[in-house]
């Protein structure tokens, strides 16, 4: 079956893979949204399945949720869980300093919700996702339904003083109407090619009035699992200033790679 994936559904599968040996019995995990996630939540089912293995997932979105229940993990809620010993999540872009973009996928506010509460944040992504700095992927910003436009013209008023290349800002559509995220709000994708101060943009955008969250995820990620098509990982931890690398062999799965490669 792995014959069929390309590099880079590889180079996901054996981060997740990898990712995965950091949950143990007794966890409370955050299990994030995307295609990457998506091969972490099944490559966990099947340690639930065939090892035995026993923790309780919170999901940072309906369709994870409803993956992480049909390959057999127990999900329960934030509220219930209260506090996370690990979340483990994709990533868009990420920097040397471990910052990120994330919300591709239209889950940023869970996801920056269930990751700051948790004791360490693993994000899981190919070399593809790695840059010198953030930007080059559309920024999301989650902004309330009310008053959209006007939130719009607010942030392209105040990206003129920003340090970025581009401020080009569109609304996120799902075919003809707007993409509607999990808490009912829209997304507007920021279109600028180069960030020059992260931090400070993020502290700005929270600001806005209209702005729920925005997908600069800074200060939260931990570490890093880079996946390699030809099955090499490296893990980088930011704390510890370590780099390790690893290589894992591709094992048939039938149920672990089915509907899966996207």
């Amino acid at each position: 079956m792995t014959g069929e994936l390309s590099p880079i559904d590889k180079a996901k599968f054996v981060a997740a893979r990898r990712a995965a040996d950091f949950v143990e019995d007794g966890m409370r995990v955050g299990l994030g949204t995307g295609s990457t996630a998506a091969w972490l939540v099944r490559c966990l089912g099947e340690m639930v399945r065939q090892d035995g293995l026993k923790f309780k997932g919170v999901p940072t979105s309906t369709r994870t949720a409803e993956l992480a229940r049909d390959v057999g993990i127990e999900v329960i809620s934030l509220d219930e869980a209260r506090w996370l010993d690990l979340t483990i999540d994709g990533a868009d872009e990420f920097d040397g300093d471990l910052n990120l973009i994330k919300g591709g996928g239209g889950a940023l506010l869970q996801e920056k919700i269930v990751a700051t509460a948790s004791d360490r944040m693993v994000v899981i992504a190919d070399i593809g996702k790695q840059v010198e700095t953030l930007g080059a992927f559309p920024l999301p910003v989650e902004v309330i339904p009310f008053g959209w436009q006007t939130t719009q013209a607010l942030i392209e008023e105040t990206l003129i003083s920003m340090d970025v290349l581009g401020r080009d800002t569109t609304l996120r559509m799902n075919g003809e109407a707007p993409f509607v995220t999990d808490e009912g709000n829209y997304i507007l994708d920021l279109h600028l090619h180069r960030i020059g101060n992260a931090r400070q943009l993020a502290l700005v955008l929270n600001q806005m009035p209209g702005v729920v969250e925005n997908g600069l995820f800074i200060d939260i990620c931990d570490t890093v699992v880079l996946g390699f098509g030809d099955g090499r990982v490296e893990l980088r931890d930011i704390n510890e200033g370590t780099i390790e690398h690893d290589r894992l062999d591709f094992v048939e799965s039938e149920n672990l790679f089915t509907d899966l490669s996207d």
